[in-house]
């Protein structure tokens, strides 16, 4: 995800990098890891993927790209559950 440094999620992780993720149809927990800014050269191969993925909304305004505080965060999944059609998977 695309996320400011400064943010207080970001201050969290900093002592603690385990994180959970909800939504409608499932819940998460996450190891997470700032890759640094968006727009460093060694992020290019990612941050081009990722223009391509968010297309729709990337470039809305929201994100600003020069600034060295806009960076990545990568969350790496540990376990999950997909509740889908009455289903519950456990991943």
């Amino acid at each position: 995800m695309i996320t400011d440094a400064r943010s207080n999620k970001m201050r969290q992780m900093q002592s603690n990098p385990t994180a959970a993720i909800a939504g409608d149809w499932y819940t998460a927990h996450a190891n997470g890891e700032n890759l640094g800014w968006f727009c460093a050269e060694k992020n290019r191969p990612l941050a081009e993927k990722m223009k391509v993925a968010f297309s729709g909304w990337i470039d809305n305004g929201h994100n600003d790209f020069p600034d060295q505080n806009t960076v990545i965060l990568r969350l790496k999944i540990t376990d999950a559950v997909l509740l889908s059609h009455g289903t519950r998977y456990e991943l």
